[in-house]
């Protein structure tokens, strides 16, 4: 009975944040940085700005979206 609820667990399988969702993130903060998102975090508008620059940094990166304009 002991193995069964191991099995089950293995079926169920892991929750949390895989590495893929880790490393994507690492990026984000790196490109954020980089493009002077994660400055003067004490305006809540900065905070907005630096969050959002760290999810969508593909378009921050790639496509040259200025957060700073659209958000303030």
């Amino acid at each position: 009975m002991n193995s069964d609820k191991r099995n089950g667990w293995r079926k169920m399988g892991r929750r949390g944040i895989s590495l893929i969702g880790i490393v994507y993130l690492v990026i984000g903060v790196v490109v954020a940085a980089n493009q002077s998102y994660l400055v003067a975090w004490n305006v809540p508008g900065n905070i907005l700005e630096g969050m959002a620059a760290i999810v969508l940094w593909p378009f921050v990166a790639f496509f040259g979206v200025d957060l700073h304009t659209l958000i303030a």
